[in-house]
């Protein structure tokens, strides 16, 4: 079954408590939305054919960023919207006569892993069950659905926490909203699913009981890392959950080599790579994908925003904005200085205040600046993209340059210097 898993991932839900006019699950963490964290993990763990995301609030919105980001996910509306097991229930048409494994999880949960998903799933196989849900044990387990066993230690359902009796909200293993199914054995389950409960919806929860009902093997996988089933409904559970991210991401990297100088202060997103001999200084935030070689010196007070690959030995100093820029060996962007849709060489010194102006404003286009090998530019350079600066070339300080420089020249646009003698005494006077 492992080489034939499909996904159906619930993002309809409208997220009161978010107090955005954003849906929930386009919220970003790193600058990469809530669902592509979800997608990614289970497109990651290499096994999954399709996913069917299913939309609701806000759905053209939703719809529009995964038809540009995933080609291998599909959206499907549920509207009106009347619970969990209905919104998965919106993909059972393209199921049909599908006899592999069905993954269903939430869209609002960017911590769970695609080594977790992997081993989740490689659990359900060696089982043999029917379905398998993924558990997670919580000291305080309010607002959780409970995982309920017989006697002899069995699943033998979920109650939604206001569904459930006094003696049950005590019980501290808790539901994670994450299931695989077989799907020709338990897809009739959706069938036959009612909405005779407190919310008078229906529940995803009742597969399991459907499923034991049956006579079919219906079993708990309990998370190592509850930390993992995190789902974001507020903006403190999104800063909450960023900082577990990035300390978990922050952790790694020291101990693959690089030099984190202060964690508290530092934040780089799980999709950029580092290597080695790295040093991230303090208050330095890197978000979206980038590439990092080794030798490096980053910030204090320093942004990469994405698309950044740095050689070895390159040096991005303090209060500089970095973004889609390819820079080479030993290269310096010192302070203060942005670079955006750009291509340094190697060896090459940006001068403080130095921008690249990529942007058109009237237009919306942007354009790109190449600054080749052994090139330097003086501080408050503005270079005017598109531009081209070539090997050896020099920048005068406080020039604005909106031509291509040859290599080996000086370009300077610096108007006159006036000096006006004894203007100090003339004004007081």
């Amino acid at each position: 079954m492992s080489k034939n898993i499909k996904s159906i991932i619930l993002a309809a839900g409208k997220g009161t408590r978010m107090k955005s006019d954003t849906s929930k699950v386009l919220h970003k963490i790193f600058n990469k939305e809530l669902l592509g964290y979800v997608i990614d993990a289970v497109n990651d763990t290499g096994l999954a054919e399709e996913n069917y995301i299913i939309v609701g609030h806000q759905a053209e919105a939703v719809e529009k960023y995964v038809s540009e980001n995933y080609k291998n996910a599909k959206c499907r509306l549920q509207s009106p919207q009347l619970g969990t097991g209905h919104a998965a229930y919106q993909a059972y048409e393209d199921l049909k006569g599908f006899t592999g494994g069905v993954l269903i999880l939430c869209g609002d949960t960017p911590l769970l892993t695609s080594e977790t998903l992997k081993d989740f799933i490689n659990e359900h196989e060696k089982s043999g069950a029917a379905l398998t849900v993924m558990s997670a044990i919580f000291e305080d387990p309010t607002n959780y659905g409970r995982i309920i066993r017989d006697e002899n230690g069995n699943l033998k359902a979920i109650i939604e926490e206001k569904d459930a009796s006094p003696a049950q909200k005590k019980i501290k293993e808790v539901n994670t909203g994450v299931y695989l199914i077989n799907w020709a054995e338990v897809s009739d389950a959706f069938l036959n699913l009612d909405s005779n409960n407190a919310q008078n919806e229906y529940y995803l929860t009742d597969i399991v009981k459907w499923t034991i009902n049956k006579g079919l093997k219906a079993q708990s996988y309990i998370l190592k890392n509850n930390e993992e089933s995190y789902g974001i409904n507020s903006k403190l559970h999104l800063a909450q959950a960023t900082k577990v991210l990035k300390d978990r991401v922050l952790e790694k990297l020291m101990s693959e080599g690089v030099t984190i100088v202060d964690p508290d202060t530092t934040y780089i997103s799980p999709e950029t790579e580092i290597e080695a001999d790295t040093e991230i200084y303090p208050c330095t935030y890197i978000e979206g994908k980038n590439k990092i070689g080794k030798h490096c010196k980053i910030g204090p007070f320093a942004r990469i925003r994405g698309g950044v690959e740095l050689g070895d030995f390159v040096k991005i100093g303090n209060f500089v904005e970095i973004k889609k820029s390819k820079i080479k060996d030993h290269t310096n962007v010192s302070h203060l200085s942005y670079i955006g849709d750009s291509s340094l060489g190697s060896n090459v010194n940006i001068g403080a205040g130095t921008i690249t102006a990529n942007y058109n404003h009237i237009t919306k286009e942007k354009f790109n600046t190449v600054i080749e090998n052994n090139a330097s530019t003086g501080s408050n350079t503005v270079i005017v993209a598109p531009a081209h600066i070539g090997e050896n070339a020099s920048i005068g300080a406080g020039s604005v340059i909106s031509k291509d420089v040859e290599q080996n020249a000086l370009a300077l646009t610096r108007a006159p210097l006036k000096i006006f003698k004894d203007w100090f005494n003339k004004i007081k006077k």
